[in-house]
Order: C-alpha cells, then sequence, then structure tokens
C-alpha cells in the first residue's frame, strides 16, 4: 500500500516535466512582451517562473503587461476602497419584511390600479435588468480590465447583482405575481424592451471571442460599453423606477418593496460611481481615446438614454399618482444626465434643469434616515462576530 496521498492536484501537475515549468526570465518577459504587443493580459497566462516582482507602476487599467493575479501592490486605492465599502454593505432580501406589502397587494381597495401597474412594469423590468448587467460584467468587461484590485470589484458588484435579481423574484413571489409574465416583460411591453434592447449590442460587441483591446478603434469599444452600462444603463435607466417606488414608501405603501429598492439603489449607485472612476482613469491613462469626435459619439448616447428613460415615465406613469407625473420625470432625467455628462467631463446639454426630488439623495443615505438594519428581519452578523 502506497504511503503517498492520493492527491488529485499532485495527479494532474505529476505529468508536467520540470523542463516545461522552468523558463529563463528572459524567455519569460520576452514571451510576456510578444502576447502584450496588441493587448493586455488576461490572467490565463502560464506561470513564469523567475519573472520579477510587480512594482506599482506597471499597473494599468487596461492593456495592463503585469501579472493579472497579483492583487498587491495596490495602484487605484479607491477600487480596493469600494470594494471594502461594498462588503461592509451586504444584506439579502429575505430579511426584509413583506408581510405589509402582501396584505396590501391582496386588498381590493387598498393600491389604485395605476399604483399597481407601477409596481408591476418597474419589476418586470428590473428582474431581468440586473441579469444583463451581470452578463456583460462578467462575459465582456471582466476580461478587458487588466487590473486585480478593479476586477475584485467587479466581483463583488456581480455578486450584487445576483443578489439585485434574488430581490425582485422575493417581491414577486411574496405578492403571488405571475412570474413568468413579469420576468418575460422586458419581451412583451415596449418601453421595458427597448432600454434592454438598446444595451445588448454593446455587451454583444465586447463579447465577441476575437475581440482584444490595444488599438484605439477597440479600446475606445470597450470604453463606450463603460458608459453605455454605467453611466446610461446604471445612471439613467435605473432612475424612473427607483424614484417611483421608492416614493411609494414614503407614503407607507408598499414598504417592503420600497425598502428593497432602497438598499438596491445604494448598491447600484456605487456601482455607478465605481464605473465612472474607471472610465476617467482609462481617459487619463489613454487620452488619445477621448478625441472630440468620440466625445460628440458620447453625448449622443447620453441622450438617447434620456430619451427612452422618458418614454418609459410616460408609459408607466399616464396619469399623475403620488404627487408625481411624467414630465416631473422628463426634468429629473436631465438633471440627471447633466450630472452624468460632467461626472465624465463633458459638458452639460440641459441648462437650468433643476431636481424635482431633492428627497431622492437623502434616500442614497440610508443612515440620515434610519438604522441601516433596524428593520430587517434578521440579525445580520459579519465573519468577525459569528459564535460559533
Amino acid at each position: 500500500m502506497s504511503s503517498i496521498w492520493d492527491d488529485p492536484i499532485a495527479q494532474t501537475l505529476e505529468p508536467i516535466k520540470k523542463e516545461e515549468v522552468k523558463k529563463e526570465p528572459e524567455q519569460a518577459q520576452a514571451n510576456v512582451a510578444e502576447h502584450s504587443a496588441e493587448a493586455g493580459l488576461t490572467g490565463f497566462e502560464d506561470i513564469e517562473t523567475g519573472a520579477g516582482r510587480i512594482q506599482v507602476d506597471d499597473k494599468k487599467i487596461i492593456n495592463c503587461r503585469a501579472d493579472l493575479n497579483q492583487l498587491v501592490p495596490f495602484k487605484y486605492d479607491w477600487a480596493w476602497s469600494k470594494y471594502l465599502s461594498a462588503c461592509n454593505n451586504h444584506w439579502m432580501p429575505q430579511e426584509v419584511n413583506m408581510t405589509a406589502d402582501i396584505a396590501l397587494w391582496k386588498s381590493e381597495d387598498g393600491l389604485t390600479d395605476d399604483e399597481r401597474m407601477v409596481i408591476e412594469r418597474n419589476l418586470g423590468f428590473f428582474s431581468t435588468a440586473d441579469s444583463l448587467v451581470a452578463n456583460n460584467l462578467v462575459l465582456a468587461v471582466y476580461k478587458h480590465i487588466t487590473n486585480p484590485e478593479c476586477r475584485q470589484y467587479l466581483l463583488r458588484q456581480a455578486f450584487e447583482e445576483a443578489i439585485h435579481t434574488h430581490a425582485y423574484q422575493y417581491c414577486i413571489e411574496s405578492l403571488g405575481m405571475d412570474e413568468s409574465r413579469l420576468f418575460n416583460m422586458y419581451r412583451e411591453i415596449p418601453s421595458v424592451a427597448t432600454k434592454a434592447q438598446w444595451a445588448l449590442p454593446y455587451t454583444q460587441s465586447l463579447g465577441d471571442i476575437n475581440f482584444k483591446t490595444g488599438t484605439q478603434e477597440n479600446d475606445q469599444r470597450l470604453l463606450r460599453d463603460l458608459i453605455a452600462f454605467y453611466v446610461v444603463f446604471e445612471g439613467i435607466f435605473f432612475y424612473v423606477g427607483f424614484t417611483q417606488i421608492l416614493s411609494m414608501g414614503r407614503r407607507n405603501k408598499m414598504t417592503g418593496v420600497a425598502e428593497q429598492f432602497q438598499y438596491i439603489l445604494r448598491d447600484e449607485s456605487m456601482h455607478m460611481n465605481f464605473g465612472i472612476d474607471v472610465i476617467n482613469q482609462i481617459k487619463l491613462e489613454n487620452p488619445h481615446l477621448w478625441s472630440d469626435d468620440f466625445k460628440k459619439d458620447m453625448v449622443k448616447l447620453i441622450l438617447e438614454g434620456v430619451e427612452l428613460e422618458t418614454k418609459y415615465a410616460y408609459d408607466t406613469m399616464p396619469r399623475g399618482i403620488l404627487g408625481l407625473n411624467a414630465p416631473m420625470f422628463e426634468e429629473y432625467l436631465k438633471y440627471i444626465a447633466n450630472r452624468r455628462l460632467t461626472q465624465i467631463g463633458l459638458p452639460e446639454e440641459f441648462k437650468n434643469a433643476k431636481n424635482p426630488f431633492p428627497w431622492m439623495s437623502e434616500v442614497l443615505d440610508l443612515k440620515k434616515e434610519k438604522n441601516f438594519f433596524e428593520t430587517r428581519v434578521t440579525e445580520y452578523q459579519t465573519g468577525g462576530a459569528l459564535s460559533w
């Protein structure tokens, strides 16, 4: 009987000959340089024995030639800080009490038909929207962001998108809605479908297996995708629905759904801010990408988003409810668009646009309104506080 432990990992490595693993440092560096002449590394490369240690200056946010499997030393402290903050903000949908929402939804006179439509349309849009964002992260963006601390946040964001989809499913199931109808709404309701369809080509473009960064044209394709998803999809497309649902919660209607949306909005705000930091860092390191023609295209992109979200506002709110109406959202979207434009270094397009919902900025900071976890069903413990 052999005294050697039957180690499946050792068995996998055993056929590799020593001479195949051992490479001269010069050869290792040559291989890296050859690979990265056109594009950055991906993390799939062979382990180069004898290669030098990573220096901060070796790191780049795209087209990086340094080993992507080494998290430290940090170059982008803002990315690591956002990752830690996201971990500290962890929550789960089933921790939110939905009892009052269930009773109100089932009552015959608790909600108007217009209020019910607002709830259903938004749950229908968001139930698949976060899946589209997650697909974009996992299938398109992650591979081309060549910095490990930024990738660390992207992994956290992808997990949060899964939590958000879970939250919408939990709301739909708790209220006894037709799940298949709501999850298929993005293929049935035009104002919902057009927003999803608008975003999909950007994922498809970067998801092409033959796509690589490293040229001005392809680097601009990546930058365009980031602006489409972080600035428009998460930074504009989400705000009408969030405002509508949170406004109901402020009037003590559907408070459980509103609380779920409140936590999601807090997460999405951080996603957007991270994406804007990435966009601005790419611009800083690659100023040639931010050409006059490209800037004009990005303004057009953002204005398209405003137009689609404005149509969504009129579709979901053909009549005023809860002290809200579609023209108010049209003004709000112009205000939001101005903010998004300036955040990435573009001029405002809507002069004198006002914010008709100043309370939304308060909602983003949950601690100003209440203890963040005071309404949760179960006590949440971080790893360091767990009792075994």
